[in-house]
């Protein structure tokens, strides 16, 4: 069965994009300041792309408005840099002070869009899961508003294909019958032990829980004022006391302060009785951790999977994977071997021990190492840099600044700079005098001088920078004027 948009009256759907994370699971290549999302993990785009454009647009089943995201301020330029590369203009992208779960950020998108959408419907995803048929999940989403349309709340449950112990369950009153329809949905069930998952896996009354919902804005907030009436008056005055900043909506942090850290299971689903499920079938993963992204590249007939500078030689059931352009990795009679490397860190790895990815954080974060975290790439609103050597009284980093975009009016105490333009044309101001340097010319920054690169052009403009001096640290800045009001 097809559901048609005749089917829903026109309704169109709002999705609530949902892009925090830790990072842990995919390390090196995610990371705390970078998680697995914003990284393009099996193919040119990201995971969060990928969700954008699912999303997006008009499909034979259902028609989408401009998403909303909800996410914090390390990610919010990383976030509009993505939209803009896919052609996506985001409904509104909300910061949450500080994490909160996702029962906090869902009641966020449900006030604010309430005030100018109150008879909206919402479709709120994790922004890292991969949905391999966008037709299938379209179809799927227009079932689940025939429930919605009865003011249910709605929830995603994926067929098991095995007695898998990293997922939560849902218990459902009936066996799926193949038509895909929303039926109701019993409990919610936590991560099993390997006993309870082929126990549950045996009765067929179960699906993985996607963390994916549908509901009414008017139904998902009568719930939380019900269920939560405490975290409801929280999250209403974070979202009256907004205030907007270069684009974004900052929540405010007292009244998100009060709001419980808690998930939307624990905070309406256990406790709601109007609960559907729509059985899913089609094709999804969580990519939780390297054996899935193994088996999403597509492994050869020996099972290897390579990307990148990666050559396999007498090796199988393995993944081989070089991130840095210019360094290649090269496995010989591996078996079974997870391997990824980076230009700041090297993962080596027993593929059925990539679970506990999660111990080598911890392990880095017990020594201070910055690869526990820190991505070597770090983003800001005018593009990235990425530190290509760091020596004691020096420093060299390739900067890549997007068209029209501008670092601050800046000056340094301890560090003078030399600046050589490679890619596009840099618009400089030294002091009282501004020039253009186009590719193979330079530029010599004193210590003390007010200083800025900007990009006239239209395409990115890249250039490196060698940083010289008692101390390069990046607090070694004061600024002037900054188009991101950035203090």
């Amino acid at each position: 069965m097809v559901t048609t948009i005749s089917n829903i009256d026109g309704r169109s759907i709002t999705p609530v994009i949902l892009a925090g994370g830790s990072g842990t699971r995919l390390w090196p290549m995610s990371r705390k300041s970078y998680p697995k999302q914003f990284v393009p993990l099996l193919g040119e785009r990201t995971l969060f792309q990928d969700a954008a454009q699912r999303m997006s647009g008009s499909s034979a089943t259902v028609r989408f408005a401009k998403p909303m995201v909800l996410t914090n301020s390390l990610f919010r330029f990383i976030i509009t840099e993505q939209l803009a590369q896919e052609g996506i203009d985001p409904e509104a992208i909300l910061i949450e002070p500080e994490g909160r779960n996702t029962a906090p950020a869902i009641l966020a998108a449900a006030v604010h869009l309430a005030k100018t959408q109150p008879d909206a419907v919402m479709l709120v995803a994790p922004s890292d899961h991969v949905i391999t048929d966008r037709e299938a999940f379209h179809e799927a989403v227009a079932k689940g508003l025939t429930a919605t349309a009865k003011g249910d709340l709605v929830t995603f449950g994926i067929q098991p294909t095995r007695a898998e112990t990293g997922y939560g369950y849902l218990e459902i009153g009936e066996r799926p019958d193949g038509s895909g329809m929303p039926i109701a949905l019993r409990s919610f069930v936590e991560k099993p032990d390997a006993v309870r998952a082929e126990e549950m896996l045996a009765t067929g009354n179960y699906l993985w829980n996607a963390g994916i919902f549908l509901f009414a804005v008017k139904d998902i907030l009568a719930a939380f004022e019900r269920h939560t009436p405490e975290l409801f008056e929280a999250v209403n005055q974070a979202v009256e006391q907004a205030e907007g900043d270069l684009g974004f909506l900052r929540l405010a942090a007292e009244p998100w302060a009060r709001a419980d850290n808690v998930a939307i299971d624990y905070a309406i689903m256990e406790r709601a009785d109007n609960l559907s499920v729509v059985p899913y079938d089609a094709g999804w993963s969580d990519l939780g951790d390297w054996d899935s992204v193994w088996g999403h590249m597509g492994p050869d007939e020996q099972g290897v999977s390579l990307a990148g500078a990666a050559t396999a030689i007498d090796c199988r059931n393995s993944l081989l994977r070089s991130e840095t352009e210019g360094l290649e990795i090269v496995g010989l009679g591996l078996d079974n071997i997870v391997a990824v490397a980076m230009n700041d860190a090297v993962l080596i790895a027993d593929k059925s021990r990539t679970q506990d990815v999660k111990k080598v954080v911890e392990a880095l974060q017990r020594k201070g190492a910055a690869q526990a975290e820190t991505f070597p790439k770090d983003h800001r609103p005018w593009g990235w840099y990425e530190s290509l050597l760091i020596g004691g009284r020096f420093q060299v980093k390739r900067i890549t600044v997007l068209p029209g975009a501008s670092l601050s009016l800046q000056s340094h105490f301890h560090r003078s700079e030399h600046w050589i333009v490679v890619e596009g044309t840099a618009k400089v101001t030294l002091d009282d005098d501004v020039t253009l340097l186009t590719e193979n010319q330079s530029v010599y920054i004193p210590v003390g001088a007010r200083h800025r690169i900007e990009n006239p052009g239209r395409i990115p403009m890249v250039f490196i920078e060698v940083q010289t001096g008692p101390y390069v640290g990046e607090d070694d800045i004061v600024r002037y004027e900054d188009r991101y009001a950035r203090g």
